[in-house]
């Protein structure tokens, strides 16, 4: 993990305001999905990308029942049923 070297304070309504340098160097534009993660006592932070809910891959989606499948895990459950 990489330092960014910046200090924010979260606010009382439990906002926390990321800086445009960091928005314009990570592509975020307003209103853009971040998605967040916690890894022990951090708390990280990464732009929505949707993702199978199997392999996780990004990679040639299709939404089935609200979730999204890539079509590799699709071939392999078709298998399974055969």
């Amino acid at each position: 993990m990489k330092s960014t070297g910046i200090v924010r304070s979260i606010d009382n309504m439990g906002r926390l305001v990321l800086p445009i340098e960091l928005r314009k160097t990570l592509h975020l534009g307003e209103k853009e999905a971040v998605e967040i993660f916690t890894e022990g006592n951090d708390i990280i932070l990464r732009k929505f990308s949707p993702r199978c809910t199997f392999c996780h891959s990004t990679e040639n989606l299709i939404p089935y029942r609200g979730q999204n499948v890539c079509k590799e895990c699709v071939r392999k459950l078709e298998l399974l049923s055969e």
